[in-house]
């Protein structure tokens, strides 16, 4: 049994595209057919017969520190994966031959710190005195996985969440950060930890995931969105967490509503609320009533609907203003589509200044200027001005989607004043990156 796979086989063109290409499969399979028994695999990479077994029959392999597991067992080198921290040199650096094609060198300690002190003395003196430029590098690799995880990960994982929440409920979106952070905690699932600890490590990373999709479904990534909300429902399920579980539900099935699938959403909504049982949180079940209510009224079902925003409302009621505000603006969005703007304009005149700097005040600010402008009311074309021009700082592009019905009221104004509103709002409305809501990947409320 060799101890190591012939160094040769790395070097033909076939296999450094399967290398390149991380197909690990495809690169057990090319092992097999020279001979290379599963077991000896399994043997030279650390890993489980099984695995390999896996592996061959399609298991991807992505997880960084198994990558880099397998290249060191079967002595393949790092960078034909991509897993080096590289430097491109020149031609120069290889006395005597050109360097290979899209050949690289590791970077080390030594080489970043000449690069410190050359950058250093450009930004003093203008010129690379000192040290050594590299002429371009790649990212350090990710950053090193513990060899288990404990209570301080867990903690860890929680303050994040709640320093990254700040944010999504100030400005709105953030999706690439929250998003960034909840594929790297995820990580952590791929290390040992006591029976204690996992639970509590996947009902976090379920948090994670939920405001993650939240935030991608605020910046228009409906895609992302959707695959955040997968994650937190097999971590949720793994944790036994039928809290996060229903509320990764509850926010999918927003997307649906949204989107115009009011039957699909009411499905989701169903499934969450059999799913909470007897441990029923009160706060969850009435936003469960709450967007059920409004996905009634998009069909048109009034009595069902009504029916449900009453239940909504009178099965908790949240002693924080800004829930409050949320459940007011759900409520709003309901009456809206019953035909009732009066009820609805009185819903969202009692936000007023809970929630003045979180997305859900612009909104609400938004509808209430719709209403009156509508309504023909006097104080309607300030309204507007006011909602427009505070949709503009924020990173939602539901804010900007909330302009719409605006639009279409001061359209139907006559004036310059209302025409000038329009023209500002449709400006401020085709702001910001989109993702199509058309391919795969809180809440009209609470978040």
């Amino acid at each position: 049994m060799p101890e190591q796979v012939d160094p040769a086989l790395w070097e033909q063109p076939e296999m450094r595209s399967v290398l390149a290409a991380r197909d690990i499969g495809a690169l057990y399979r090319a092992l097999t057919a020279t001979g290379v028994s599963q077991h000896q695999i399994a043997r030279l990479t650390g890993q489980q017969q099984s695995e390999v077994s896996e592996i061959l029959k399609g298991r991807q392999v992505i997880a960084y520190d198994v990558l880099v597991r397998i290249v060191q067992g079967l002595g393949i080198p790092r960078g034909y994966l991509g897993l080096a921290y590289t430097a491109h040199v020149e031609d120069e650096a290889y006395p005597g031959e050109a360097p290979p094609s899209g050949e690289a060198e590791e970077v080390t300690d030594d080489m970043l710190r000449r690069h410190v002190l050359a950058q250093g003395s450009i930004a003093l003196v203008g010129a690379p005195v000192l040290g050594k430029l590299l002429a371009s590098s790649a990212g350090p690799d990710e950053l090193p996985l513990p060899s288990q995880v404990g209570m301080a990960d867990v903690a860890e994982i929680k303050n994040t969440t709640e320093q990254l929440r700040v944010g999504a409920r100030t400005l709105g979106g953030q999706a690439r950060a929250v998003s960034a952070a909840a594929v790297q905690y995820g990580r952590l699932t791929q290390v040992p930890a006591t029976e204690t600890v996992t639970p509590l490590l996947f009902s976090r990373l379920a948090e994670l995931n939920n405001l993650a999709g939240w935030c991608c479904f605020d910046s228009g990534m409906d895609l992302s969105a959707r695959w955040h909300y997968g994650q937190a429902i097999d971590f949720a399920h793994q944790a036994g967490d039928g809290y996060e579980l229903s509320g990764a539900l509850l926010f999918s099935g927003i997307i649906d509503s949204t989107r115009g699938r009011p039957n699909d959403a009411l499905k989701v909504f169903q499934i969450s609320h059999s799913l909470l049982g007897y441990k029923s949180d009160p706060e969850l079940v009435s936003w469960l009533h709450a967007v059920s209510a409004y996905a009634l009224a998009l069909m048109t079902h009034g009595k069902a609907a009504a029916e449900e925003l009453a239940k909504a409302r009178g099965d908790w009621q949240s002693p924080d203003k800004y829930l409050r505000a949320d459940m007011d603006y759900q409520s709003a969005l309901v009456c809206m589509e019953l035909g009732n703007p009066g009820k609805a304009e009185q819903f969202v005149a009692t936000i007023n200044g809970a929630g003045r700097h979180r997305p859900v005040g612009v909104f609400a600010a938004v509808l209430r200027a719709t209403i009156y402008v509508q309504a023909r009311e006097p104080r309607g074309l300030l309204m507007a001005k006011t909602a427009i021009e505070a949709v503009a700082p924020l990173h939602s592009v539901r804010a900007r989607e909330r302009l719409q019905p605006l639009i279409v009221a001061l359209d139907a104004r006559p004036g310059s004043d209302h025409r000038d509103l329009a023209r500002l709002a449709r400006k401020v409305a085709g702001c910001g990156p989109r993702q199509p809501h058309s391919a795969h990947s809180s809440q009209e409320a609470a978040q």
